[in-house]
């Protein structure tokens, strides 16, 4: 405890933060086993989108507008990695899932290169090739390819990565809590339209996008509270961290969340990662941290 204590103060909110999303993750591990990862979704976003309302309510929103097509490409980008993100949890170990969503630093250091023309060293593509080399041991790829999880996982991390900088851009324009509520209100609709239409859908393989709804019953509305109550305050531990100590520090100690996550993940069934699937995760470690240390 005095060790905690004594850290920096964006550094020990972040490791807070880390290790509550850990826990959000395993309440939605534990409320997958009842429901359709598109309803854990649902529920992930409908708190959100009650809380960010009331504090618009509270302070109305101010700002100058004008980019409402990428305010939605940043919800609808943060909707379908979030999507698929939630389907690993239910189907891997929490571990492995939280590893894939990681790899959205990698993405999005090349994204703001190519659409923002934001400058990326040697150092920095470096660090890209490393977190690709990571992600290789990670998905093992055989003869056959990915699996499904595979692309799953490395689409989570690219989503959220086209969703972050997207929001580079959209702070120009938006009010925070607009860009936040994008992704919470589509986050919300998205899945009761896809609910509508999925009796009329018949393709197995696209399971994490189509399902039924189906009203949660007794202890599972603890795990979706619960889930909703620590993806919020992970998401303001994780603010009040950026907001005390320089981005790179802050965004290489987010990476603790993988070790939090495995042993969470343990604690619930999921084996221990193979030495291979380790070095690939401290690949993307690696990778991440270094593209923290450029930015």
């Amino acid at each position: 405890m005095n060790l905690l204590n004594k850290l920096n103060a964006g550094v020990k909110y972040m490791l807070i933060a880390s290790f509550t999303f850990a826990i959000m993750g395993a309440f939605a591990k534990l409320a997958s086993e009842s429901m359709s990862s598109l309803e854990v979704v649902f529920f992930r976003n409908i708190a959100g989108v009650f809380i960010i309302g009331l504090a618009i309510l509270k302070k109305p929103m101010a700002h100058i507008g004008g980019k409402p097509w990428l305010l939605f490409f940043r919800g609808f980008m943060g909707f379908v990695a979030l999507l698929a993100f939630f389907y690993n949890i239910a189907h891997i170990s929490l571990g492995d899932a939280m590893t894939y969503s990681k790899t959205s630093p990698i993405f999005t250091a090349i994204f703001a290169y190519l659409f923002l023309s934001e400058k990326l060293p040697f150092k920095g593509w470096f660090a890209v090739f490393v977190g690709f080399i990571g992600i290789v041991f990670i998905t093992q790829p055989s003869g056959l390819g990915f699996s499904k999880y595979d692309i799953l996982g490395i689409f989570s991390g690219i989503g959220a990565a086209l969703a972050y900088t997207s929001v580079r851009e959209l702070k120009r324009y938006y009010d925070t809590r607009a860009i936040v509520l994008s992704f919470m209100l589509t986050g919300t609709v998205g899945p009761l339209l896809l609910f509508f239409i999925s009796p009329y859908i018949n393709m197995p393989e696209l399971d994490f996008m189509f399902a039924e709804f189906i009203m949660p019953t007794g202890i599972v509305w603890v795990y979706v509270i619960a889930m909703g109550l620590f993806a919020t305050l992970s998401q303001v531990l994780m603010t009040k961290a950026y907001g005390e100590t320089k981005a790179g520090i802050v965004g290489a100690v987010s990476y603790t969340n993988i070790l939090f996550s495995i042993m969470v993940g343990v604690l619930l069934g999921d084996a221990l990662p193979s030495i291979t699937t380790t070095f690939g995760i401290v690949l993307i470690v690696l990778a991440g941290v270094m593209v923290a240390r450029v930015k």
